[in-house]
C-alpha cells in the first residue's frame, strides 16, 4: 500500500502512544509495515526493543543505527510469512490493512500480548487515498476479529479532524492472561 499524505510521517499516534503505556521496558514489540519508521523510533526510545519489518528497504535503511530497533526486509503480501513460530510482547500496525494474514497477525502475540492497530475505514474515499475497498475496513470489523482471539480493551471508529481529516478504526486488544487495566 503507498504512503498516505493524510498523516505526517513524523507524528506518532496518540492511540499508539496511549496503549504502549501497557508495555514495560524491556518489551518485545513488531512495527508491522513500519513504513518511515516513525513508530518504532518513538517504541525504542522508550526502552522496547523493536523489530521494525516492511518491504520498502530504503525505509528501513533511515533505521539504520536506530537503538534499540532491529529492520526486517519483507513482503507480507507477496512473500513467506517470516514470523512461523515467534511471539511479540506486542504488535503496532498503523495505516495497513491485509486481511488474509489477520490470523497469523494475531497468532504472533504472546499471552497477554497487545495489539495496538490504527488503520483507514470506508468512507475515507471522499478524503483520498486510501479509496480501494481493499484497503479500507468495514465497519466495526477489527472488534469483530480482535473478539475471536482476545480480549478488547480498546475500540474507536469514525471520522477524525487531525493530523487530516480521515475515516479510521483503532483497537487495542490483548491475548488471554493480560491485564484489563488501561492507560
Amino acid at each position: 500500500m503507498p504512503p498516505h499524505s493524510h498523516f505526517s510521517l513524523q507524528d506518532v499516534s496518540p492511540w499508539v502512544t496511549r496503549f504502549a503505556a501497557l508495555l514495560p521496558a524491556g518489551s518485545d514489540v513488531l512495527d508491522l509495515a513500519c513504513g518511515s519508521g516513525r513508530h518504532a523510533r518513538w517504541l525504542a526510545s522508550r526502552g522496547l526493543n523493536v523489530l521494525a519489518a516492511d518491504r520498502d528497504a530504503q525505509a528501513l535503511a533511515a533505521l539504520n543505527g536506530t537503538a534499540g530497533v532491529r529492520t526486517l526486509l519483507a513482503d507480507l503480501e507477496q512473500g513467506p510469512w517470516p514470523w512461523s513460530g515467534a511471539c511479540f510482547d506486542a504488535v503496532v500496525v498503523t495505516r495497513y490493512l491485509f486481511r488474509p494474514r489477520l490470523a497469523e497477525l494475531a497468532a504472533l502475540l504472546r499471552p497477554g500480548g497487545v495489539l495496538i492497530y490504527e488503520t483507514f475505514m470506508l468512507g475515507n474515499e471522499r478524503f483520498g487515498k486510501p479509496s480501494n475497498p481493499d484497503f479500507l475496513l468495514r465497519p466495526h470489523e477489527l472488534l469483530d476479529w480482535a473478539r475471536t482471539w482476545g480480549q478488547v480493551l480498546a475500540f474507536e471508529q469514525g471520522e477524525i479532524a487531525q493530523p487530516a481529516p480521515a475515516m479510521i478504526q483503532r483497537i487495542c486488544a490483548t491475548r488471554a492472561g493480560s491485564p484489563s487495566l488501561l492507560p
